[in-house]
């Protein structure tokens, strides 16, 4: 075949070919894996349960008036008559855990004195230790303090702050003559109005401090968390409504901890040394 008509004929095969390409359903291009790829979506936290903005927004405006919450107390400390000779009293101090517990229906007939605040934080407990545990002259201050810390309720904490808070605690009331156990933190995997900050391991690493601290300076320690945990490390169902604040099946677990606990400081001889900060 002449040159020149070799040349139309593969001319016209490519046209032909072009016109079946153009006829033919489109395809995706490939992807070039060159390009930034779209991110998965994050797993979003779970919202907070409903009252919670409510609750914070009040909690926030307490702290700008009263940080410690002194006025909670203040009207019944101030009329609260002192012991009577051979009373064993005792102030329970902590946050809300404190405070739910009916300490009339766990230990019926002790002058059992409750002086838990909700949403609290160690420094806020420090700041109104004199008035609400020195001055009603106990014999024994049991201490619950450090979820509210591990949680920010007034900002991020370290747990160096935390443990230097219990250790002020503690050597407030050595030095008044005030007997002091001090208690686990309660366990909790996640924090309904503070999802998702993992709080198990370092309630644990806070724990491990606490239990230490006591057998240096020769308080009494009493371990909540190992009595109520779960296989996640937190606090079931069985025993809270929330993960976090027992149930009356929760306190019914702490009750007789604590009553051990209160005995064993009673029945302490001398005085532990101050702590060394």
């Amino acid at each position: 075949m002449p040159r020149v008509l070799q040349r139309i004929a593969l001319t016209a095969c490519a046209f032909a070919v072009m016109a079946i390409v153009a006829k033919a359903p489109a395809q995706a291009a490939a992807p070039d894996s060159s390009a930034p790829q779209p991110r998965a979506q994050a797993a979003q936290p779970k919202a907070p349960p409903a009252g919670v903005d409510a609750w914070k927004k009040a909690h926030d405006e307490q702290l700008l008036t009263d940080f410690p919450w002194l006025a909670k107390f203040k009207q019944e400390d101030a009329q609260l008559p002192p012991p009577a000779p051979g009373e064993d009293r005792v102030v329970f101090m902590g946050d809300s855990i404190t405070e739910g517990w009916h300490l009339e229906t766990s230990f019926p007939g002790k002058p059992y004195i409750n002086r838990g605040i909700s949403g609290q934080t160690s420094p806020q407990m420090v700041l109104r230790f004199r008035q609400d545990v020195i001055d009603l002259k106990p014999k024994v201050v049991v201490i619950l303090a450090g979820t509210n810390d591990v949680a920010g309720n007034t900002g991020p904490m370290t747990l160096g702050e935390t443990e230097d808070n219990l250790a002020s605690m503690a050597d407030l009331a050595t030095i008044n003559h005030v007997r002091v156990v001090l208690c686990s933190v309660t366990p909790a995997f996640d924090f309904p109005w503070a999802p998702g900050l993992q709080p198990a391991p370092k309630i644990d690493e806070l724990n491990q401090w606490i239990k230490n601290y006591a057998a240096e300076k020769g308080y009494v320690y009493v371990d909540y968390h190992s009595a109520l945990k779960d296989t996640r490390d937190g606090l079931p169902a069985t025993l809270s409504h929330d993960g976090v604040h027992p149930n009356p099946a929760g306190y019914a677990v702490m009750a007789p901890l604590a009553e051990a606990g209160i005995e064993k400081a009673l029945a302490q001889t001398g005085w532990p040394s101050l702590a060394q900060n």
